[in-house]
């Protein structure tokens, strides 16, 4: 970036062209106020041109008055030049680094000028000097406090944007880029999730469903579409399966069931029968169900309970192709990395209230959903509410 050319008054020049007769010397002149000897000599060419002139004062005791305010500010100049010198290392760096070069040259220079400088109140350096902590630093400590709190809150799971989000709704004013600061200054990652895992068993004796979903997953309204799948979750009692159905709509897990078998009497129609009494269609509502090509979908019993209804219809992904599934897959991977990972359950009554707490009290209530803006669930919900 091209430095602005630092201006001078006209009373400036002619003191400092008077200076130069007084010592002779263009050169001590130019050191002595930190100027430019090229400009010094350009003003003294005008001092002889007799362009370079002050009006004439009124009266006798103004032009001493004028002279003395001249000399203050070339003293000034002088010392601000001196801490301009010493303190480029220290401009860019943090408040408490410019602190520390204030009090370490207070013998040196005026406390007040290198505040000015350094663009710092110094009020607020005399707190700090005292050990007392500023205004700013007191929020800084309440919003590193309140960061912590949000992120133990989210089993370690929150990122900077959802953290500045969940800020933002109990009123405390934080950009991302602060929250990421203070997450890194306070080592707070956020856990990545897992690389996908094919768990799906499909059989070919059973009929396909045509994919009508095709990786469409935006919706306008509730029981549009669900989507469903099943993983395994291990205990030390064995395998327990876990089974979802989540309404596109608001991501919101409407049914699961845990099982210890992977009959679709235990599985798939249990979920499926839960979601429906948790939201049921109403008026002409048509929904489209949509899963993997699993036998627990495939079989005759599931997909003739979904026949029964007259205005549900089914729809499977590509076989191996875990993207014609992603939110439900998206669901598992948020679930074994926020959850699952951390905890060795002793049995499958455990790992189901360690699931049913994660469901039900954390993920369908108070969990951030980037898919929903970084609202939660209900937050969406309410949302949807106020504007009709």
């Amino acid at each position: 970036m091209k430095k602005a050319r630092k201006k001078y008054p006209l009373e400036y020049k002619i003191f400092a062209v008077g200076l130069c007769t007084q010592y002779g010397s263009v050169l001590r002149v130019a050191e002595e106020l930190g100027i430019s000897k090229n400009c010094l000599q350009h003003w003294k060419r005008f001092a002889k041109k007799e362009t370079l002139v002050l009006r004439k004062a009124s009266n006798p005791d103004t032009g001493k008055t004028e002279l003395s305010r001249l000399r203050k500010e070339a003293k000034d100049a002088a010392i601000e030049r001196d801490i301009l010198k010493k303190a480029p290392p220290h401009l860019l760096q943090e408040r408490r680094a410019r602190y520390q070069f204030i009090r370490e040259n207070s013998d040196i220079f005026p406390v007040g000028k290198m505040c000015r400088i350094f663009q710092v109140d110094p009020s607020c350096y005399y707190k700090w000097l005292k050990g007392i902590p500023t205004s700013r630093a007191l929020r800084r400590l309440f919003i590193t406090s309140e960061i912590s709190r949000i992120y133990c809150a989210s089993h370690g799971t929150y990122g900077s944007a959802r953290i500045a989000r969940e800020l933002a709704a109990i009123g405390i004013k934080a950009c991302r880029s602060l929250v990421g600061k203070i997450m890194q200054e306070q080592h707070l990652r956020p856990i990545a999730k897992l690389k996908f895992k094919k768990t799906t068993i499909s059989s070919t004796k059973y009929p396909i469903a045509e994919n009508k979903l095709n990786q469409n997953f935006k919706v306008c309204g509730q029981n549009e579409v669900w989507v469903s799948d099943i993983t395994y979750i291990h205990t030390a009692e064995g395998w327990a399966y876990l089974t979802i159905v989540i309404d596109l709509f608001d991501r919101k897990v409407i049914g699961w069931s845990l099982s210890r078998t992977m009959k679709a009497t235990d599985t798939s129609i249990t979920a499926f029968r839960r979601a429906q009494y948790n939201r049921p269609l109403t008026g002409n509502q048509k929904l489209i169900f949509h899963s993997d090509r699993g036998v627990q979908y495939a079989c005759k019993k599931f997909v003739s309970l979904l026949a029964k209804s007259g205005r549900i219809s089914q729809s499977m992904s590509r076989k191996g192709n875990c993207y014609d599934n992603a939110v439900a897959e998206s669901f598992f991977k948020t679930l074994k990395t926020e959850l699952v990972h951390h905890n060795k359950y002793t049995s499958k009554k455990k790992a189901e209230e360690s699931i049913f707490e994660y469901i039900e009290n954390f993920y369908n209530t108070r969990r951030r959903h980037s898919a929903l803006g970084n609202f939660t669930i209900e937050e969406f919900q309410n949302q949807l509410s106020s504007k009709n």
